[in-house]
């Protein structure tokens, strides 16, 4: 006869659950907009900013309780890709064409006042990424073959685009999707990294552009996302944007900081727009057709929920996870 001790099986029960997609859920949150919101930033765990389509942005102070929203005014028809918020009263939104736009609100988001506009023929940006309050970065798409880059040192207050002869230079076909914000990140307290897609996806870090081995050839394939858990370990996702479903190279994993790459053994299940490291070896990635959920270094991947999402960001300062979507559809993670 065997014999088991029970207090120390049911703890191992209890491992194998919290190592499982069942670990977790998506709770649906009432935002009570309409609009498409690809842009997300999560202060902490009760402070929460999101932007996108006809010129919406929304804020909760309350965890996604309640929902205050303002339509920026002259911007009606904007979409405001991305989002960097600094407290409950300062954020940063991007519209990224015809033209291109920077905003900035102290009052929690009542007044915004432009403060960076770019009329170039042309012009798309992408994405941003703050360093920290007062140092920040913003991407676009190339301008002839130079990829737009431009800075703050400020909050914000001001920006400078990069001298075009510092800039990358882009290959044809090659530029980058402004699907959800994240494909460029910091990679340490002075530099970035960003990922590109279309014909061509590469990894840019200072000088150096690395050929990614993620799906690719296509206007609508490429790298959509990258997160940085160190200078060695970051994770790429993205696919065909046109193919929700479709699972071929749609993740790639480097532990070299990208001398190297590997595939999952099991990789996300579909077209990816957005990836976050969430602490140790946890990390979250999202898309049209769900959720999926890693505990291994991106190495395997759960699908946990079939809820589609553009973005999903951890909070700045706390554990609160966070998406968003279409429709103006804004869920957040609970560990059951």
């Amino acid at each position: 006869m065997i014999y088991v001790n029970r207090k120390l099986f049911f703890s191992f029960l209890l491992s194998v659950a919290c190592l499982s997609g069942n670990a977790q859920k998506i709770q649906m949150l009432n935002s009570g907009s309409k609009s498409s919101m690809r842009g997300l930033s999560v202060v902490n765990d009760k402070v929460v900013w999101v932007s996108g389509s006809a010129g919406s942005v929304g804020r909760s102070v309350d965890g996604g309780e309640t929902w205050n929203w303002n339509t920026v005014q002259g911007f009606e028809k904007a979409d405001f890709r991305d989002i960097e918020a600094f407290d409950s009263k300062t954020a940063i939104i991007m519209g990224i064409a015809d033209p291109a736009y920077i905003l900035k609100t102290t009052d929690g988001g009542e007044n915004w006042k432009i403060v960076f506009k770019d009329t170039t023929k042309g012009m798309f940006m992408d994405a941003m990424e703050f360093w920290n309050e007062q140092s920040g970065i913003v991407i676009g798409d190339p301008i002839g073959d130079k990829i737009f880059i431009a800075r703050t040192f400020d909050g914000g207050e001001t920006w400078r685009g990069v001298p075009t002869e510092n800039n990358p230079t882009a290959e044809k076909g090659e530029a980058f999707f402004a699907s959800s914000g994240t494909n460029v990140r910091k990679l340490s307290n002075s530099e970035a990294v960003f990922v590109s897609g279309g014909l061509r996806a590469r990894l840019f870090i200072r000088d150096k552009k690395i050929d990614l081995p993620i799906l690719q050839g296509k206007e609508s394939t490429g790298s959509n996302s990258i997160a940085v858990k160190n200078k060695n370990c970051m994770i790429v996702v993205g696919g065909d944007f046109t193919a929700k479903d479709d699972t071929n190279k749609n993740c790639v994993i480097t532990l070299d900081g990208g001398k190297t790459f590997i595939e999952p053994n099991v990789g996300p299940h579909g077209y990816r727009s957005c990836v976050e490291y969430l602490g140790k070896k946890n990390w979250i990635s999202c898309g049209l057709n769900g959720i999926d959920y890693s505990t291994d270094e991106g190495q395997n991947w759960n699908w946990i929920s079939k809820e589609s999402f553009h973005a999903v960001r951890k909070a700045k300062k706390g554990k609160a996870v966070y998406f968003s979507g279409g429709g103006g559809r804004i869920g957040k993670l609970i560990w059951e």
